[in-house]
This record gives structure tokens, C-alpha cells and sequence, in this order.
């Protein structure tokens, strides 16, 4: 039934975000845009894409060295395969994939310490990109806007969501029978049997925690943080040049996409606050219309309806490709079995087991 409930949800929140993004759109320019780009911009923003994937493959790298050192081939495999199984499966069963992956290729990391690092990631991630945005819309020109009112909210909101995240982590490392001990007087008194698994889910995050990483792979884990961010950033300014309109022919319809590094930066961190919304899987729906509310900031509602949604799609179809082509690859070349693996992350996010000490090899 919650898988139900789920399914409907993300549904209708794609089905919304697909209705906003093109119920507006210049059906002639958008498809001027479209044959009039120029798709050689593709191949800088391709490799973008594949050194963004080595950034964050070296970075979970760091996180997972203060439990092992994972040499970069299993660590790339695990990387790449677990990146597609989060793009494609449903119900965000995919962020079982990495430290299910893991687990089997290496000796000492069980799939609940790796998850841990994923989940810190997932909490640094939402904290730079909120302060980030934060910071970025104060040098906005123009004043206040709808648009930028709505922005603002969801980047206080994404702050306070993860930031909380952050600190209760931190507290429940520093306080654990505390933590533990108010998790029960409160939540358990309304439901034992979920209470106890949120308290196992805690202990296994504040066991993960006292492997953190030396200070010298905590450094590396920011740097790679820091040139994984700005590398999305500038790939995005790079793929707008595409939109420019300069290839278009005589009697196609084109206004030009005019986006310079701040605005890309913009775009980017608002995107990233649509991708906490459930939808669709590869975010469907939600990337489109948190691309074109971040461009409305920027470039004339005209602009926007035409080039601005193609641009969108674009972005969105090219990332996913690229993850899941480079995923595909890497499944091939390890004997995996895309089902066989689908099946097994399904089973685990069904059933909420905890994750034992090393995952069975498939």
C-alpha cells in the first residue's frame, strides 16, 4: 500500500511539473532552438560529465578510507552502477545501490557503514548548495520577485533540512544514550516497532561515524566537494552556449539563450533544491521545471518558454544518458545482472532489513 501511495505521489508531482514547464512554451521556438543548436558544445560538456563522475567517485573515496582504502577500479564500479541504479529504479530504492555494491568488493565495509557515507554526502551536498544559493542571491540584479521569493523559502528550507540533519547526527555521536533514550520516551510510545528500527538505523549511523576519515582524506573529501560543485556549474554555462541561436538559419524561429557563470550557478542550486522533491525517476518533470524557474530569474519570460525549456530537456536527456550509459558499461564489464541487482535492492528496501555484516556476491 506505501508503495502505492508512493507511486501515485511522485506521479502526479511529475505529471505537474511536466504541465507547468510546457504549458507556457512556444512550441515553434522551442523547436527552432532545438535544430538551430549547436551540438558541438556536446563534446566540452561531455567532458564535464566524466570528469564531475571521477570528482565524486575520488570523494566517496575519501569518506569510505577511514573504514578501507577501496582501490578506484571496484570503487569506480560500485560508483558508476550505483549512480544509474539511482537514477532508474523507483521509489528511491536506488540509494541502496552503492553501499550494496561496495560491500561486495571490498573486505572490511559493511553496508550500513557505507551508507552512512552516502547519507553524508547527501547532508554536506545540501548544505553547500543551500548556503551557496543563499549567498548567490544577494548579487541578484532587479528586485524582489515571485520567482526569487519562492527560491529563497526553498533554500531556507533546504538549509533547515539538512543542517538539522547535520547536527542531530553530530549529537547523537557525541550523546548517543541520550539520543537513544528520547528516540523511545517519544516516538516509541506511539510506535515500538518503527521506533526500534530508527534506533537501529542511529546506532549504525553513530558506529559508521567513529570511522570517519584521517584529517588528510577529510581535506580531500572538501576539495573534490568544492571542484565537483563548480564543475556543474560551469558545464551548465557551457551547454547554455549551445542555445545561442548563431546556427540558426533563415526563417527559424530562435531567441537566444544568454547565460553567463553566475546565473548557471543560480540555475544549478535551484535545480538541486527541485531534485528533493519525489517524482518520477531521473527526476523527470521536476529538473525541467527547476531549470526554467531558476532561468526566469535571469532571461525574459520569451526566452524562457522557447529556448529556456529546450535547454532544460536538453540538460536533463544528456546527464542521464551519460550516467546511464557509463553505469551500463561498467555492469557489463563486472558480469553483473541489472535485474538480478534491481531485484536484490528492491527486496531490501521492501522488507527493511538491516544490512548484514558483508553483502552475498551475485
Amino acid at each position: 500500500m506505501k508503495r502505492w501511495v508512493q507511486l501515485v505521489v511522485s506521479l502526479v508531482i511529475t505529471l505537474a511539473s511536466f504541465w507547468w514547464t510546457f504549458k507556457d512554451a512556444n512550441v515553434a521556438e522551442l523547436l527552432g532552438s532545438l535544430r538551430s543548436a549547436n551540438w558541438l558544445w556536446l563534446l566540452p560538456y561531455l567532458a564535464i560529465l566524466g570528469v564531475i563522475h571521477v570528482c565524486r567517485t575520488l570523494r566517496w573515496g575519501n569518506l569510505l578510507s577511514g573504514i578501507e582504502k577501496v582501490p578506484f577500479k571496484p570503487l569506480n564500479e560500485a560508483a558508476a552502477i550505483g549512480f544509474m541504479m539511482l537514477l532508474v529504479l523507483p521509489f528511491r530504492l536506488g540509494e541502496f545501490a552503492r553501499p550494496f555494491l561496495i560491500a561486495q568488493r571490498a573486505q572490511k565495509i559493511r553496508r550500513s557503514a557505507a551508507m552512512t557515507t552516502v547519507v553524508l554526502e547527501r547532508i554536506v551536498d545540501g548544505i553547500v548548495i543551500a548556503v551557496l544559493l543563499r549567498a548567490l542571491l544577494f548579487f541578484v540584479p532587479g528586485g524582489e520577485t515571485d520567482e526569487l521569493a519562492r527560491i529563497r523559502l526553498g533554500g531556507n528550507l533546504m538549509f533547515l533540512v539538512f543542517f538539522s540533519g547535520f547536527v542531530f547526527l553530530l549529537v547523537a555521536r557525541w550523546q548517543h544514550d541520550l539520543v537513544i533514550g528520547l528516540i523511545r520516551k517519544t516516538a516509541g510510545k506511539v510506535a515500538p516497532a518503527i521506533t526500534e528500527k530508527i534506533v537501529n538505523i542511529v546506532d549504525g549511523f553513530v558506529s559508521a561515524l567513529k570511522q570517519l576519515p584521517d584529517r588528510f582524506n577529510l581535506v580531500l573529501f572538501f576539495v573534490w566537494t568544492v571542484v565537483y560543485w563548480a564543475l556543474n556549474g560551469f558545464g551548465m554555462w557551457v551547454l547554455a552556449k549551445a542555445f545561442d541561436c548563431s546556427q540558426a538559419s533563415e526563417g527559424v524561429a530562435c531567441q537566444p539563450l544568454v547565460l553567463n557563470v553566475f546565473a548557471s550557478f543560480v540555475v544549478l542550486s535551484v535545480l538541486i533544491i527541485g531534485l528533493m522533491i519525489p517524482a518520477a525517476p531521473g527526476a523527470a518533470g521536476t529538473f525541467q521545471a527547476f531549470v526554467k524557474l531558476g532561468l526566469a530569474v535571469f532571461v525574459p519570460a520569451a526566452v524562457v518558454n522557447g529556448s529556456g525549456v529546450a535547454f532544460a530537456n536538453v540538460l536533463w536527456v544528456v546527464q542521464i544518458l551519460q550516467q546511464v550509459l557509463t553505469g551500463l558499461f561498467f555492469l557489463v564489464i563486472s558480469h553483473g545482472s541489472f535485474s538480478d541487482l534491481a531485484g536484490k535492492l528492491s527486496a531490501q528496501g521492501s522488507t527493511g532489513e538491516q544490512p548484514s555484516h558483508r553483502a552475498p556476491e551475485s
